[in-house]
């Protein structure tokens, strides 16, 4: 994937300035066009190679079939729910937010709730306002010795819990990818939700919105907790049910909401907003000049960083390239490419099952990448088709292909790193061996025949499996003089059974292999 080619960014969003000034001083283009209509933008999306969006903009999946060229869709912000990732995906688009630019802001945001929520500060405040002086009204209390049950231990929640620790509270919490040893380091004991949802006197919740996250905290749960708890969602709309906490809040079961974000935003029934023990603002978790600062500046940095090939931060569709980007990988991953172009040129265009093997200690990380390079060879049927790392497995899967990959870190072979490719068609399979030397890919076997001396997997190649006997070689270098072809190199496997593989380097390839088929048991050639 030409991550280099990223020269062109449309800005959609009010992104600070830092971002443009930071992409410039790199060398892209960067064009800025705020309240684009949808017309507009399928009409000029396809002029970009990166697109970078806040909130506002909808990165639908029409927006990205229309964008031909796009490599890379960053959001300036945590969080992706504005973009459609599963379609990036299919394209093979990286799709980046800036997971710690406002960690601070949101943290800082969600504390201010609990502390608001415990003192009912903003309803003295209109109270106030009001004209009235009213202190019997706004009994509070303390947040010394309460508990805060924490949902979701990430970057934002640890901050929360350290916060509200400075106020004497306990906090405990729960989080179903971060280890207990890790959260008991900055002071949170986990529960599981069942028995954490009893022992809070207040909940914030700080997860992404997703199918196991949606009403999270619903009548069932809000049952489970103890009488009057305050709730606090500076997350994702739709995390609490807001037709349960309504019921909650007007039982008594829940004393108090602080909402930053909404179901739907901005909110059409305001049954919530308008209630008295409800605290809400319009979605303003990020909105501090700091957080906007940090966030078009991370962005912008992470996009650079990504076309020089340093790193690549904040990707949420691209794992595989994220541990891929590291100049050791590189000529590892035109291997994983060139194994499947071989492939495909030696099965045909039916593939039922790819094999990935990685042997030798330094490639053990290596499988997932490697898996999806070669599946880029196998899939690529043009130079331009649309299928890269990022989206090679996807696409397999559509497509009925099985792929498994395993790691073996003894080497059988002289290098002390080696990738085999198993493909299997139609019953017939083809098991292929290759390495790196010099940093240029090279095959050293195939379907156990070791070649004398490693084949370059570069340029245009004939492949063919002969009798070792003597005439057949010349045979061959007459059909092809004869098409006017030069052969570039050569390279023969150890003969096995009476037979050999050779590989030729040509000027370039045949127009049609029937004359060489004529005199070979298979043959096979390919670009690379």
């Amino acid at each position: 994937m030409a991550l280099s080619a990223v020269r062109r960014i449309l800005i959609t969003d009010n992104v600070d300035p830092v971002c443009k000034k930071t992409l410039q001083e790199n060398g892209i283009e960067v064009t800025e066009r705020h309240q684009m209509s949808k017309e507009e933008l399928l009409s000029e999306i396809k002029a970009y190679d990166g697109f970078i969006v806040r909130s506002a903009t909808k990165v639908t999946a029409d927006i990205i079939k229309a964008a031909e060229n796009l490599k890379i869709i960053g959001r300036a912000g945590t969080g992706v729910d504005n973009v459609d990732v599963d379609a990036a995906t299919k394209r093979g688009i990286i799709v980046m937010n800036t997971p710690s630019g406002n960690t601070i802001s949101a943290a800082e945001l969600t504390c201010g709730m609990i502390g608001c929520l415990s003192r009912q500060i903003p309803q003295a405040v209109m109270s106030m306002k009001a004209g009235k002086w009213d202190r019997k009204k706004f009994m509070g209390a303390e947040l010394y010795g309460k508990t805060v049950g924490i949902v979701g231990l990430g970057r934002i929640g640890k901050e929360v819990a350290i916060r509200m620790q400075s106020f004497g509270m306990k906090t405990i919490g729960y989080d179903p990818i971060i280890p207990p040893a890790v959260t008991a380091s900055f002071g949170v004991e986990q529960f599981s939700l069942e028995d954490l949802w009893p022992l809070c006197d207040y909940i914030t919740v700080h997860t992404p919105l997703m199918p196991s996250t949606t009403g999270l905290l619903n009548d069932t749960t809000f049952a489970k907790c103890k009488k009057g708890v305050k709730v606090v969602n500076c997350a994702r709309g739709g995390i609490i049910d807001e037709d349960a906490l309504l019921r909650a809040l007007e039982s008594g079961q829940c004393g108090g909401a602080g909402l930053d974000v909404f179901a739907e935003e901005p909110p059409v029934n305001r049954s919530l907003i308008d209630h008295p023990n409800v605290i809400c603002c319009p979605h303003l978790g990020a909105s501090t000049k700091e957080a906007q600062i940090r966030c078009g500046q991370d962005i912008a940095t992470q996009i650079v960083q990504m076309v020089h090939g340093e790193a690549l931060i904040g990707a949420v569709n691209a794992q595989i390239l994220m541990s891929a980007l590291t100049p050791e990988s590189m000529p590892w991953i035109k291997l994983g490419e060139a194994l499947g172009c071989l492939s495909r040129a030696c099965t045909g265009l039916t593939r039922n099952q790819v094999q990935v093997t990685t042997t030798g200690h330094n490639l053990k990380n290596a499988a997932g990448y490697l898996s999806a390079a070669v599946v880029v060879g196998l899939l690529r049927e043009k130079p331009v088709n649309g299928v890269n790392i990022i989206n090679a497995l996807t696409l397999a899967e559509e497509a009925g292909i099985a792929v498994s990959k395993s790691h073996v870190d003894a080497c059988p072979f002289p290098s002390s790193e080696a990738c085999t490719v198993d493909v299997s068609a139609n019953g017939v399979s083809c098991k292929i061996v290759g390495s790196i030397q010099g940093n240029i890919p090279v095959l050293l076997g195939i379907n156990g025949s070791v070649f004398k001396k490693p084949v370059s997997l570069n340029g245009n190649l004939l492949l063919f499996r002969a009798s070792a006997k003597p005439q057949v070689l010349p045979t061959i270098a007459g059909i092809l003089s004869e098409s006017g072809l030069d052969i570039e190199s050569f390279s023969a496997s150890s003969v096995t059974e009476g037979e050999q593989w050779c590989m030729m380097g040509l000027s370039s390839l045949l127009d049609n292999l029937a004359a060489v088929k004529a005199h070979v048991k298979e043959a096979a050639q390919f670009s690379i």
